[in-house]
């Protein structure tokens, strides 16, 4: 029985003529196949652009062009600066989950790469970097409060995204499908948890970071 069995389906296999025959890609499917991989490459070079470029030219201006730069930051308070940095990269968290979910559309991609190059450039204008006081003292002496101010609302905003991946996760994982709170891991709930932690690491930037700044 099992090797008449086999032997049929091997019959069927050979019979088969998506098996036997395989359908060539028509020359339509070719060049979207090509086209979709030049977009690829395309995109990951405008996206290492974006991420570099400004970062050097706002670090450039602020070896170069530091005492206009310091003309700009005086008139803003610190709590102003932190804001600045922590909504500009806010934003680009917000366009890039618009990326993500609306695939389809091109405008979001495209709105992401200038967020993302708006965030870098004045992360360089800012010196961003794990100890940024150090480099910001050296470029702006005394006056540095505001671009630390800047700085402090980036790494605020950045800090916020990363609890709430891991907050959002467990939820993912712990609450059961069946549950009735499984409403928070629905897109509204979780964009309004988003907003919560981000205002939060906001609030703590502003009452905790920038008086240590200050000291």
């Amino acid at each position: 029985m099992q090797t008449s069995e086999r032997q049929q389906e091997q019959r069927v296999r050979v019979s088969d003529p998506a098996l036997s025959h395989p359908r060539e890609l028509s020359l339509a499917e070719q060049e979207r196949r090509s086209t979709h991989k030049w977009r690829i490459i395309a995109y990951t070079l405008a996206l290492i652009i974006a991420a570099s470029a400004p970062y050097g030219l706002g670090r450039s201006l602020a070896m170069n062009q530091t005492d206009r730069i310091l003309s700009i930051t005086s008139h803003i308070t610190a709590q102003g600066m932190a804001l600045l940095g922590w909504s500009i990269t806010v934003i680009m968290l917000l366009i890039l989950a618009m990326a993500v979910l609306e695939s389809r559309h091109v405008l979001w991609r495209i709105l992401f790469l200038l967020a993302l190059a708006a965030e870098q450039f004045i992360g360089g204008i800012a010196l961003l970097r794990l100890n940024f006081w150090t480099a910001t003292f050296v470029i702006y002496g005394k006056e540095s409060l505001g671009v630390n101010a800047l700085n402090m609302g980036i790494i605020a905003a950045g800090a916020a995204l990363a609890v709430f991946a891991v907050v959002y996760v467990g939820m993912l994982v712990l609450i059961k499908k069946d549950s009735k709170i499984n409403i928070l891991t629905r897109s509204w709930s979780a964009m309004t948890l988003f907003f919560l932690i981000e205002i939060l690491a906001l609030l703590v930037a502003i009452f905790g970071g920038l008086p240590m700044l200050m000291q």
